[in-house]
Formats: C-alpha cells, sequence, structure tokens
C-alpha cells in the first residue's frame, strides 16, 4: 500500500451499528484485511459483545455466565461505543443521531440484526418473557432453577430450543402452535410434521392449531376458550429487521422490513452498508432476494463489506466477489442435531434418505437435478458433503440420493 493510499484509509471513519456477531465480525475483517482507519461500533446494549446462540442452551441453563467474544478490541484499535441508541440516520451530513449527540461517519455499517414479534397484547403482563438478549435469558434462569410450569408460544427453532432446556431443567413445558406442525413456516409439511413426536418423546405437550387470545398473569387463554396455566409464558413467534430507527432516512427497506444490500452488501444510500439479520441480498444462486436470519450469514458476510470498503478506501485489494452464499444453520432440541444449507423455496423434488421415525435421517431438495438444499437430523455428514455439492451446483442422480447408504458425494452427475 503506497503512502497516499495508507492516508487516504487513516482519514475515513467506519461507524458500525450493532455489536452482534454481524457487526463486531465487520470491524475485526476491516483490520485482517489491512484497514487503518478509525473503526467503531456502537452497540445499544450495555454489556461486552456476545454470541448469541449460547444464550438458548448453556447461558439459560446456567452452565455459563456469558459468551462474549473472545476478542482483544483495543489491540485490533476498534473503540466500542456501548449501551448506546442510535435512534436516526443522516445521510446528507453522514451523522448518526445518539441520545448523546450525533455520531460522524464517513462509511456506515448497518448491523442492528433482528428483533423479536412481540405477541400482541402481553406487553407488561407479569411472567411474559422473550429470548434475545442476555438479559433476557438472566431473567429467564430463575424460571428454570425454580422450575416453573412454562408455556411457549411458538414451535419454531426458537421455541424447540427452549423447551429443550426447560425439560432438562426439570420444567413441565406446554408448547402452542397456532399452524398444524412444527416449524410451519420454515419447512414443507411432509418434513415437519414428524417433529412433532420429538416433543412427546421429551416430555412436552405440544398444542397444534392452538391461537392465543390473550394471557394473563399465571395462564395463557386459547381464542377456543382454554386456559393453559403458566408460571412463565415464553413467545418464540418470529422476529424482524431491527431496522424501525432508519424511518425517514431514504433508505430502501423491503417489505419485510430488511435493507436492500445489492450483491456486495451496499445500501441504497452512499456509504452505506449493511449486513446480517437486517439485510437481504440478491442471490443469483436462487434467483431471488434472501433474508437470512441466522448465525453463519452474520459471519460470512461481513468479509464481503470489509472487503468492498478496503477496495473503495484505496488498499491494494481486489473488489469483493457477489456475496452469494449457501445459506446454512443448526438447531440442537430434543437431543438432536438439526443441520440445514441451502434454500428450498424453489425446488421441485424432495428425496428422503432415511425414516423421520428414525434417530438419523436426512431430506434432500433438487431443481432441475441440482441439490438446492439439504435437511440433515443427526447425519452431519450429509450436511457437510450436501452443502459443498450445492456451493458447486452439481446435478445428482436422484436413485442414488434416496438411498441413505450412499454417500451424497458419490450421487454427482
Amino acid at each position: 500500500m503506497s503512502d497516499q493510499q495508507q492516508s487516504q484509509q487513516s482519514e475515513r471513519r467506519v461507524v458500525v451499528v450493532g455489536a452482534g456477531m454481524a457487526g463486531v465480525q465487520t470491524a475485526v475483517a476491516l483490520r485482517e484485511q489491512g484497514f487503518t482507519g478509525p473503526v467503531t461500533v456502537i452497540g445499544a446494549e450495555p454489556h461486552q459483545p456476545y454470541d448469541r446462540p449460547p444464550l438458548s442452551k448453556a447461558v439459560l441453563l446456567g452452565k455459563a455466565e456469558g459468551s462474549a467474544f473472545d476478542i482483544d478490541f483495543e489491540a485490533l484499535d476498534i473503540g466500542l461505543g456501548l449501551g448506546l441508541d442510535v435512534t436516526g440516520l443522516r445521510a446528507a451530513a453522514h451523522e448518526l443521531d445518539t441520545p448523546s449527540g450525533p455520531v460522524p461517519y464517513d462509511v456506515l455499517v448497518i448491523a442492528t440484526g433482528a428483533e423479536p414479534i412481540v405477541l400482541p397484547g402481553t406487553e407488561g403482563v407479569p411472567g411474559v418473557h422473550l429470548l434475545r438478549t442476555l438479559d433476557d435469558a438472566a431473567r429467564l434462569r430463575p424460571v428454570l432453577d425454580e422450575r416453573q410450569d412454562v408455556v411457549v408460544v411458538g414451535a419454531g427453532w426458537i421455541g424447540a430450543e427452549f423447551a429443550t432446556a426447560a425439560r432438562a431443567a426439570g420444567c413441565a413445558v406446554t408448547v402452542l402452535e397456532a399452524a398444524d406442525r412444527p416449524l410451519a413456516g420454515a419447512l414443507p409439511a411432509e418434513v415437519a410434521a414428524p417433529m412433532a413426536a420429538w416433543y412427546a418423546e421429551s416430555g412436552t405437550e405440544l398444542l397444534t392449531g392452538a391461537r392465543v387470545d390473550h394471557v394473563e398473569p399465571g395462564r395463557v387463554v386459547l381464542a377456543d376458550g382454554r386456559a393453559i396455566p403458566a408460571g412463565a409464558v415464553v413467545v418464540g413467534i418470529g422476529a424482524r429487521p431491527a431496522t424501525g430507527w432508519l424511518a425517514g432516512s431514504g433508505i430502501a427497506l423491503g417489505p419485510d422490513g430488511s435493507v436492500t444490500a445489492d450483491a456486495t452488501l451496499r445500501t441504497s444510500l452512499p456509504d452505506v452498508y449493511a449486513v446480517g439479520d437486517c439485510a437481504s441480498f440478491p442471490s443469483a444462486r436462487y434467483g431471488e432476494r434472501l433474508l437470512v436470519h441466522h448465525w453463519d450469514n452474520a459471519l460470512q458476510g461481513p468479509r464481503t463489506v470489509a472487503a468492498d470498503i478496503v477496495a473503495a478506501a484505496g488498499g491494494d485489494h481486489p473488489a469483493p466477489s457477489a456475496y452469494d452464499p449457501v445459506p446454512y444453520f443448526w438447531s440442537e432440541q430434543f437431543d438432536r442435531f438439526v443441520q440445514y444449507a441451502g434454500h428450498h423455496a424453489g425446488a421441485d423434488t424432495l428425496l428422503w434418505r432415511g425414516d423421520a421415525a428414525d434417530p438419523a435421517w436426512s431430506v434432500c431438495w433438487l431443481r432441475d437435478g441440482v441439490l438446492v438444499a439439504v435437511l440433515a437430523v443427526g447425519r452431519p455428514r450429509d450436511l457437510a458433503q450436501g452443502r459443498r455439492l450445492i456451493e458447486a451446483g452439481t446435478r445428482i442422480d436422484p436413485a442414488r440420493a434416496a438411498d441413505p447408504s450412499v454417500p451424497l458425494k458419490s450421487t454427482a452427475l
């Protein structure tokens, strides 16, 4: 890097809004890729930046006090502004609004993640909880310690993980799901329906078609009049991009509230990027815009953002290729390790590898003979091999893929 290029970088201030995985990894990636200018990460929570997946597992069960990132921010010369709410963005002035006054930026990275959807009518009702933050987990730990009767609203990923932890703590757990099966918004009926048996096996009562009318202290009242006793209620009915603070900024948002980033995660505003759970991006691989609310996306996207910032700042760094990952996530629930890679929305063929009644099985989705997604329950090798096939856009032999004794990598045509 020339002295002039280094000077250009050192004069550009990068401000990252959001101190979760996406925000922190963006700051780290900037340093790893040679960016020398000031970098500041702003987080609304007062805690040292931390990882979220352990909140529904080790932290919730009291096996860990926290999940702070093992990062030496001082050594990396990354500034932290913690406990600071960002309330607005004034793009023309290149400034953020905060209760402590305006914060100027040359380059802004929006990494504010997603916020849980609140069950209507439950605001302020005692005993109703969400599970998104370290403070949420701290409030829920006494519930598990006291082995209270717990009602979980929503049989999605977070609902299943919390129910698993609550059962491990010895709580009686009832899960209420408005749809006719778990994970109704995430997986096709034929794949999700067998998962209902996992609840009963763990001693969890799952009530499907159970729509909540209202919540009172000590009980949940359903639309059909049934009342379910509840020492505590945990709501897990989904999340939406945390982008409300961008109202009036002029930034383009999608119908789902996500910041609509381009293939290098630039937004519609100059010098502004968006990454992680709050941002959607165009996927050439799947032919549609994707909004991915999972940890791996928050880990991968920052490398693209950092590369583009460094390239734009005049560093000896090539412009990044388009961000088009194979989405990946995992869930630990009811003594099962569930993994998913890809995006099955446009698939035309579904193949089973094994029997869903067994402890381990997989499902493959194909589009025009090409593997586009795989769900693996207790079959991590299927997931690892399938993910590589998806990344390569590989056509596979459906007959061989449907045989669980044949390694997925051996089904490539």
